[in-house]
């Protein structure tokens, strides 16, 4: 079972914050490019069924192996990510992590753990699934915010596969 942060229930969970305001996680979530083609309504919708939530040093935010269904919006703060126990990035106010997870529901494909005082928004696949539900014409600007991802990725990693 997972906790709040998608991570294994009996582990500490971290603090939930104050709500922000739906303006606020709106504004957050317009700079994640999966949601580039969203309007202002729909980005609206989806944050007010988020949340923020805060973790300390050395804390998990998400395990790689570990089922999830969340996805995260960095808003201060900074993480490092690793894959098999080796430091592959960080993640910095403004980015993303877990998209993944959000859209398929598996395992996490890396860990990320705050390096200092974090303040992420929490985004729910369940949410993300039932605005996609009730607008099916959002699932092709969803894809081509998944593809400009993957093809971000393997920028990064010297991968220019087509």
């Amino acid at each position: 079972m997972l906790g709040r942060g998608g991570g294994r229930l009996g582990t500490p969970l971290p603090e939930q914050l104050p709500r922000r305001t739906v303006r606020q996680n709106a504004q957050s979530l317009a700079a994640v490019p999966l949601f580039a083609g969203f309007s202002a309504k729909h980005l609206k919708r989806l944050a007010s069924q988020s949340d923020e939530l805060a973790f300390e040093p050395r804390e998990p935010i998400v395990e790689e192996g570990m089922l999830g269904e969340t996805l995260f919006v960095v808003l201060n703060g900074r993480g490092k990510v690793t894959r098999r126990g080796r430091k592959v990035g960080e993640v910095l106010p403004g980015d993303f992590f877990g998209e993944l997870s959000a859209l398929d529901g598996g395992p996490r494909s890396a860990t990320v753990m705050a390096e200092t005082p974090m303040r992420v928004l929490r985004l729910f696949r369940h949410t993300l699934r039932d605005l996609l539900r009730d607008e099916p014409g959002l699932t092709l600007k969803l894809l081509d915010g998944i593809v400009r991802r993957m093809r971000e990725v393997q920028r990064d990693h010297g991968d220019g596969r087509d």
